[in-house]
């Protein structure tokens, strides 16, 4: 290998390991690590499988093959022939011609014809995370190409044990969540709760000799549960949020929607939901100016739209007309309520939580606009491009 080769294939191996280090999605570092593989290895066609324990894949990433080519190839592959092998036998496989091994199986119609085939196991300890292949390279595969192969099965296992210990945390995080809402909710509605209970049994006891009464306890009644659903919603959106650091933007976002939901069905209020993922390489800045402004949209959605669905919504954006585009990110709190008159709010010296949400927006540069009219619910929409926020 001559030194300008040598040098290139350390910058590429050097790209895949610190795309594991980086806080990337799992997706976003295997299909690095395969596309890496393919073009160091100088493969035609690469490929990664994470199996999902029940005789098929959970994921399957490819490279070399177009998107026309894998959506005519079908399902995802079940475990059969040489994948079955990769999964079963940890020692690598190399092969001069994959269609002469009595293990082959087939392929589906629209699947490419392979010959060489090189595949390596990944592994966490005795336990079998997945397997990288890789097919068709011009004089067959070398052991070098089988130990480099071999390298880049241990950084997918790095980031697919990161991906595990993720999700871990993330469950134990709502767990904690769920606890500490719990004590809140204990403390907050307590009170209000034995009063229902209260006055919901003195309007029983009175019913047949004072129905004006029982009438007068029913309406406190009804008081005492609108003041509890308020309580309810307050600690929620008061709650405070999962390190932006740790979590990232969409899942503080989603948790803290999945807990407002929740606490709104209880309550008898609207559906509360969540869609989108993550926006990458926004500065702290910005990321705690969307969320805040989810969170102050939401409350007011809460208390003033009489609305039966609330959604929220975050995804990148490019900004219109621009030459080139690194990305920002779009966010919007939507609801079906009963609307108001943007206009006549200024007018009337109401803010409604808006001057706050602009002053919010215009700190990291962004843009926010309210939609809303009587009867036709209210988008809350904040445009922050990624090369402004910083």
């Amino acid at each position: 290998m001559s030194p300008q080769n040598a040098l290139d294939t350390m910058r590429r191996l050097s790209a895949a390991v610190l795309a594991v280090s980086r806080h990337l999605a799992t997706d976003e570092v295997l299909q690095t690590i395969v596309a890496t593989a393919r073009e160091l290895i100088g493969a035609e066609y690469a490929a990664l499988g994470v199996p999902d324990g029940a005789g098929s894949f959970a994921q399957f990433l490819v490279d070399g093959i177009s998107d026309e080519q894998w959506a005519a190839i079908g399902p995802l592959p079940r475990q059969h022939g040489m994948l079955a092998v990769m999964l079963q036998d940890p020692a690598p496989q190399r092969l001069p011609d994959i269609r002469q091994d009595p293990r082959f199986r087939w392929w589906p119609k629209a699947h490419p014809e392979m010959d060489a085939f090189l595949g390596q196991q990944i592994r966490d300890g005795d336990e079998i995370l997945g397997a990288l292949f890789l097919a068709n390279k011009a004089g067959g595969f070398t052991k070098d190409d089988e130990e480099l192969l071999g390298i880049l099965a241990g950084h997918a296992a790095i980031a697919l044990r990161h991906a595990r210990l993720y999700e871990r945390e993330r469950e134990l995080a709502i767990t904690r969540e769920r606890n500490r809402l719990a004590r809140e909710l204990h403390d907050a509605v307590a009170q209000k709760l034995f009063a229902l209970r209260l006055t919901s049994q003195a309007a029983a006891d009175v019913l047949d000799a004072d129905p004006a009464r029982a009438r007068a306890e029913l309406e406190q009644v009804a008081t005492l549960a609108k003041e509890a659903a308020e309580e309810l919603r307050s600690v929620v959106v008061e709650l405070r949020p999962a390190e932006l650091e740790e979590d990232g933007l969409a899942v503080t976002l989603r948790k803290h929607v999945e807990v407002l939901d929740r606490v709104n069905q209880t309550a008898g209020g609207p559906r509360v939901t969540f869609e989108g993922a993550d926006v990458k390489a926004l500065s702290p800045a910005a990321e705690e100016v969307l969320l805040r402004v989810a969170q102050e949209a939401l409350h007011n959605a809460l208390r003033h739209a009489d609305a039966t669905k609330i959604t929220v919504r975050l995804h990148e954006h490019c900004p219109t007309g621009a030459k080139s585009c690194d990305g920002g990110a779009a966010l919007e709190v939507v609801d079906d309520g009963v609307g108001f008159d943007p206009a006549a709010v200024r007018r009337a010296g109401r803010s409604l939580g808006l001057v706050s949400m602009r002053d919010r927006a215009k700190s990291v540069r962004g843009r926010l606009d309210v939609t809303s009219a009587p009867g036709a619910g209210t988008t809350i929409r904040l445009e922050v491009d990624r090369g402004r926020a910083a």
